[in-house]
């Protein structure tokens, strides 16, 4: 589903050349739950952005389902960020002025999804997470882990292949954290692809691999025992 060869990111100033990422090599199949880990600066949130093609590589290939995104088009990979990947966030980024409905609503909006699945959908999505209540309420009416599950939905709602999951947990405590990885689990074990960024070693267990990323590059790849 993923294949990530010899990709560098890096920032030249006048004098040097600053790698963020070097030389990362990772596959990722179809199905998998993956967690990265690594300390802080390590460049784990940069590996996230290009596999969600919210920023480029400066060298290297990326094949996502053997198309390969480092050739492409922005339009062509707006398209397929579109289409194929969920993003959840730290901090939530829910757009403060619209209703719980409404962010939920809104990935439908950019894939031109009509009226009538919409609302469906949303529907589903609001029985699912337990929010048909709070489905008229503002992000700032609700708590943090309630935020977190709309930001679930709106992630999920149009069914794409790949979740990227950057520090989910980070903000929540310990008991909405076990709900939001409790939420991941069954998610893939609907056969959604999970890729998590973490600090956490509990819920790093909750994944079938772990990635750890040192100073821009792959230090260890392992199977969860």
């Amino acid at each position: 589903m993923i294949s990530l060869k010899n990709i560098d990111k890096y920032i030249d100033s006048r004098f040097q050349r600053t790698f963020i990422l070097k030389g990362i090599d990772l596959e990722v199949k179809q199905g998998e739950f993956l967690t990265i880990m690594g300390p802080s600066g390590a460049g784990k949130s940069s590996l996230m952005n290009i596999i969600g093609m919210l920023d480029e590589p400066s060298a290297g290939e990326y094949f996502f389902f053997d198309q390969p995104v480092h050739k492409q088009k922005e339009k062509q990979k707006s398209e397929m960020h579109k289409n194929f990947i969920g993003f959840i966030f730290q901090a939530y980024h829910l757009i403060d002025e619209l209703t719980v409905y409404e962010n939920i609503e809104t990935p439908l909006l950019y894939k031109g999804v009509n009226g009538n699945m919409r609302k469906s959908m949303v529907a589903e999505m609001l029985d699912r997470f337990n929010m048909v209540a709070k489905k008229d309420l503002f992000p700032e009416q609700l708590s943090g882990g309630q935020q977190q599950l709309v930001g679930i939905a709106r992630a999920i709602v149009g069914e794409p292949k790949l979740l990227l999951a950057d520090e989910p947990t980070g903000n929540l405590h310990s008991d909405q954290g076990r709900q939001i990885m409790d939420i991941f689990q069954k998610l893939n074990e609907e056969g959604i692809t999970i890729i998590q960024v973490t600090h956490s070693e509990e819920n790093a267990k909750r994944s079938k691999r772990v990635v750890t990323v040192v100073d821009g590059a792959i230090e260890s790849d392992e199977l969860v025992k």
